[in-house]
Formats: structure tokens, C-alpha cells, sequence
């Protein structure tokens, strides 16, 4: 079986989302959503599911979910769909994002967040994203344009030939 780094280097953007989601990568999606709590859950090419479910430590004084971290997670979902189109997995950069917040986050409640590309161009990929609580009903909702990291994209390539 080929090591964590042969799998970033080799499988699609899909499907290194696949193998976080059933932990043949082990990584995760980084610091900022081991803090979160954010995962995933499902990934196929321009669309992604993330599992989240807030803990206290993400609440404002009012005790449901900060609208930053909110942002952050629907943040997180649009990037990924984007990256799940790539030839090779390269995280995105955010150019803007638009968040709409519908209801109160509670804590303790798994929520789903759900991240799809509404166009695909060769600089920029727009997308959008929607928090729903278990029952379906919506949350909050995003809308973004992203561009590849290129900064990650030449650091791959520079260990492929290392």
C-alpha cells in the first residue's frame, strides 16, 4: 500500500477527500479544523460533505455558535469542493465569501455542511455552500470563488522530483 505522501501525490482531488473521509489519510484537514471539529464525509468530484458539530468552545456569550466559526467551516466546504475537481488535490484559496445566516448554530448538534461548485474555470471556481441541522433545515448559507494555491501545487511538484 503506497504511504500518505504517494497518495497526495497520486489521487485526484476527490479522492484524496475520500481517503480523509475513511482515514487512509491520516492528517485530516489541518490545525484550524482539528480546532473546529470539522471532517469529511463525503467527496466526489464538485461536491463535499462535511460533519460538524459545534462544541461550547466555538459559542458566543449567548451560547450558540460564533458567526466567524460558521463562516469558517462553510469556508472550508466551498475550498474543498473546488479541490475535489483537481487532476491532483491543491487547496484553494478564498478571493470572497458571502455568508447568509439564517438561524441560531446550537452546540452539541451535528450539523452537515455541504459544499458544491456552480462553475469550474481554469483560474477561478465558484461555489457554494449550506449548513443544515439534522432535521435538514438550513442554517446558514455561502457563496464563494476560490483559485488554486500555486504556492502548494509547486511544493508537490518539487517533491515528486526530490
Amino acid at each position: 500500500m503506497p504511504n500518505e505522501f504517494e497518495l497526495w501525490k497520486t489521487l485526484s482531488g476527490a479522492e484524496v477527500l475520500r481517503a480523509l473521509a475513511d482515514g487512509r489519510i491520516g492528517r485530516g484537514l489541518g490545525g484550524v479544523s482539528e480546532y473546529v471539529g470539522d471532517r469529511v464525509l463525503e467527496a466526489d468530484p464538485g461536491r463535499v460533505v462535511l460533519g460538524w458539530t459545534p462544541e461550547e468552545k466555538l459559542c458566543n456569550p449567548g451560547g450558540t455558535a460564533h458567526g466567524g466559526f460558521i463562516a469558517l467551516v462553510l469556508d472550508n466546504a466551498v475550498g474543498l469542493a473546488a479541490a475535489s475537481l483537481g487532476e491532483r488535490f491543491v487547496p484553494q484559496l478564498t478571493l470572497n465569501l458571502n455568508v447568509d445566516y439564517l438561524r441560531t448554530v446550537e452546540k452539541g448538534v451535528p450539523y452537515r455542511v455541504i459544499g458544491t461548485v456552480t462553475h469550474h474555470g481554469r483560474r477561478r471556481t465558484v461555489c457554494a455552500a449550506r449548513l443544515v441541522d439534522p432535521d435538514g433545515a438550513l442554517a446558514a448559507s455561502a457563496t464563494a470563488s476560490t483559485t488554486p494555491n500555486k504556492a502548494f501545487e509547486r511544493g508537490l511538484e518539487g517533491a515528486a522530483g526530490a
